[in-house]
Order: C-alpha cells, then sequence, then structure tokens
C-alpha cells in the first residue's frame, strides 16, 4: 500500500486521465481513508459541463464512503460523535474541514470559514493529491467530521450522507419545527426526494411536490410526497395556474431545483408568517423576481442555505439509521460504474438523469 490511483479531471471538454501516486505520509491529526464508493452529485455535473468553475487539476467526487486504513498519532482515535475510530471502520466525512475556533465556525457555519478545505474541490498538487472521491485513497484533513456508518445503511446511500442528506438536514433546521404543518418542495431530484423524506418524518401535515418531470413526481410519492404538480419549464402563466390551488396555504417551501420560477412560485404558496428555504440555486441564472410588498404583509421569511455545519452531518446519518428502510433510497442509484469508467459514467448521467450514478472502487 504505497501507492494509489485517481481520476484527474483537467478541465470541462478535456479527457479525464486515471494515474498512480505515491500515498503520502499522514501529517499530525490525519487519517487515511480507503475509498470504496462515491456518488456523483449535481456540482460534479455542473464542474464537468463548464457550468461552475474549480482549480485543476482536481479530482472530484465529494459524496464519498470509505474504510479506515491508518490514523495518525495525534489524532484523536475518535469520530464526532465521540464513538471510537478503529481500522477498517465504514465511514463517512464532512465534505469540509475547518477551524472550530473560527469566527464562521463559532457561529454556527464552518463551512464558510476563510480557507475552509473541501474535498472533491481542491488542486492535486505533487504532495497533495488524495483529497476526492474518484480516487482509490482519500487523506482527511484535520478538523473534518468523520462519522461511523450504521450496519443497515448500504455503501450507495451511505455516500450521499454527507452532502445530500446532510443538505436537507440543513434546510430543516432553518424551517424551524414542521409537525403539523403544509410543506411546498420545489424540485424532486434527489434533495427533493430526501427533503420529503425528512419532512415526513419531522410529522409534517401535508406534503406537496412540484417538478416539470412527471417521473421524478412519480417517484416522489414513495418517498412521503402526498401530493404532486407538475409545472412546464420557462412558462411563468402555466407555472402559476398549476400552483394557484395552494396560494398562502403553505407554511414552508424548500426550493431544491434553483429555478427562478420555481422560486418565485414557492413564495407565492406561502401563508401568512411562511418560510421559504433556498437550497438550489448554487449556479447562475436569472435573478428572482418578488412583490416586495407581499413579503412584508405576509410576515415571510427567505433563507438561504449554502451545505451545512457538523450538527446537520449529525442529524443526516441518525436520519438514515432511523429511515433506511422506511423509504425507497436504495433506488437513488440508477446504474455503477467503477474508477476507470468515471468518464462513461458522467455521460450516462447527464442522458439519462438518474438521482445518483454510483462509482463503485473495489479493493484490490
Amino acid at each position: 500500500m504505497s501507492s494509489g490511483k485517481l481520476m484527474i479531471f483537467n478541465g470541462s471538454g478535456q479527457s479525464m486521465q486515471l494515474q498512480s501516486r505515491k500515498l503520502p505520509d499522514l501529517a499530525p491529526g490525519e487519517v487515511l481513508i480507503r475509498n470504496v464508493y462515491t456518488t456523483i452529485c449535481g456540482s460534479d455535473l455542473h464542474t464537468f459541463c463548464g457550468l461552475r468553475k474549480e482549480n485543476t487539476p482536481t479530482v472530484l467526487g465529494h459524496e464519498i464512503v470509505g474504510r479506515v486504513v491508518k490514523i495518525s498519532e495525534s489524532h484523536s482515535g475518535k469520530d464526532y460523535a465521540g464513538h471510537s475510530l478503529e481500522e477498517g471502520d465504514i465511514v463517512t466525512w464532512s465534505i469540509f474541514s475547518a477551524d472550530p475556533t473560527s469566527e464562521m465556525s463559532v457561529q454556527g457555519m464552518p463551512q464558510k470559514t476563510a480557507g475552509v478545505f473541501k474535498y472533491g474541490h481542491a488542486t492535486v498538487t505533487e504532495k497533495d493529491a488524495f483529497h476526492g472521491g474518484l480516487a482509490e485513497y482519500c487523506v482527511l484533513k484535520p478538523h473534518t467530521a468523520i462519522l461511523k456508518i450504521p450496519d443497515n445503511v448500504s455503501l450507495p446511500v451511505a455516500a450521499t450522507l454527507n452532502c445530500a442528506v446532510a443538505t436537507v438536514a440543513g434546510a430543516l433546521r432553518l424551517a424551524g419545527p414542521l409537525k403539523g404543518k403544509r410543506v411546498l418542495i420545489t424540485g424532486s431530484g434527489l434533495l427533493g426526494m430526501v427533503c420529503a423524506a425528512m419532512c415526513k418524518d419531522a410529522d409534517a401535515k401535508k406534503i406537496a411536490a412540484a417538478d416539470i418531470s412527471p417521473h421524478r413526481l412519480q417517484q416522489s410519492l414513495n418517498f412521503g410526497v402526498d401530493e404532486v404538480y407538475l409545472m412546464t419549464p420557462h412558462s411563468d402563466t402555466e407555472n402559476e395556474s398549476t400552483l394557484s390551488s395552494l396560494n398562502s396555504k403553505i407554511d414552508a417551501v424548500f426550493d431544491m431545483s434553483g429555478s427562478p420560477e420555481a422560486m418565485e412560485e414557492g413564495i407565492s404558496t406561502l401563508a401568512i408568517g411562511g418560510t421559504a428555504v433556498w437550497v438550489g440555486a448554487v449556479f447562475h441564472q436569472r435573478k428572482v423576481m418578488m412583490d416586495a410588498e407581499q413579503i412584508i404583509r405576509r410576515l415571510i421569511t427567505i433563507k438561504g442555505l449554502h451545505n451545512y455545519n457538523y450538527e446537520d452531518f449529525v442529524y443526516a446519518v441518525d436520519f438514515m439509521r432511523r429511515n433506511a428502510q422506511h423509504f425507497p433510497f436504495e433506488q437513488i442509484v440508477g446504474k455503477e460504474f467503477s474508477l476507470s469508467e468515471a468518464e462513461l459514467a458522467f455521460a450516462y448521467t447527464l442522458k439519462n438523469k438518474p438521482l445518483r450514478v454510483g462509482i463503485r472502487i473495489e479493493e484490490s
């Protein structure tokens, strides 16, 4: 175990390169992980297609689950929940490493700490290359929240915990208690499906979902959605007529789509005192148009969320421990590929648009 393979991404439109690199010696506080499964996230697709820019070369993939190989002597030897961490344990970890004493960390927003390190987004250098999911190994930096995977959670599902599931956990935190509340979710990708399941778990009274895909809406019914609304893309008048029956009846709306039209229509559905949590708009779109008078008179609150904090991550793992068999999470990965087939995996994802595609990284 002196070297490992990794798939290098050099930029949109360029071929990915499978390389072999020497594994580095662990620095104080670091943990060496043998990646076993990675799922391709929407932000990976945006980078792959050039919709978002990352410094290259890099190793894409941040939805990762792996096996502990080695723990540096100065590490606490415990995961973030305080459980003993042993070689061979199956774990996942926060998509970022942040100084816990930073101003942002103290305020509960560690993901916004200056100089935060993000897995699957960092530049490959001669001394630091293993920091993404499309590789055989990952070196975890100090102050990375590591959590052991419950026995009842499969590898494909576990891989999504540290991004999609934890992000939704953060969205529910911002929305506040949902027991007895009426909820609308715009966007029925993986974030939307998980959001529906979490809202059901939180005892929401009614859960509605809106999307432009009939297939996604049908699928969402299995994740706790009570009623669905088919939206027509890029048609404000038709969108309005689709969701108008919900106007002023929703307590909390979650936008997971990033669509300006969906966010605008979501605001219209909110009852007095309602809250909108926007999560999906992480790429360039037109500006959202709103009636400020209605926001004020109806006491509407709008909150934005990017990534999550460590407590959201803990909530996500506990949620899945309790609900892995209550909802069909095993269906979220539409197809699996090997590490050497990563480029084919991206092509398949763009063409077929499954909730997730998995990269199974076999151990040698």
